[in-house]
């Protein structure tokens, strides 16, 4: 098993480093690589913040990476990076919706978009 760091998953959605894409993709082809939650928010803050790419390309283009991954929270995920295209909030608050709607998850919050978002 490998897990990617930030770093690992941008340069392989990137292409922007031809030697660190290729050992991306090397482990991608020849290992059981798994993602988690928190490196995800971590890609999707860099991509917005850093790249200034769109959200919905944003929630594509992890959407399509996520059918080469493993990732524990796959339904959390798949939900949050739905949402994050769709509506203006932080991902974070993406992911808590995930939970609530996947897990049954109670939020706990005072953020009206997100309370919005789960009645």
């Amino acid at each position: 098993m490998v897990i990617f760091d930030t770093n690992m998953i941008l340069r392989y959605l990137l292409n922007d480093n031809e030697e660190m894409a290729d050992r991306a993709e090397y482990y991608l082809e020849n290992d059981d690589v798994y993602i988690t939650l928190e490196v995800v928010a971590e890609v999707v803050y860099v991509l917005k913040g850093v790249y200034s790419m769109e959200r919905s390309k944003i929630s594509a283009t992890i959407k399509g990476f996520l059918e080469l991954v493993n990732c524990k929270e796959r339904a959390v995920l798949e939900l949050a990076l739905e949402v994050y295209g769709e509506r203006s909030l932080d991902f974070v608050d993406c992911v808590l919706y995930g939970y609530h709607v996947a897990r049954g998850a109670e939020i706990a919050t005072f953020d009206k978009k997100l309370l919005n978002l789960m009645k």
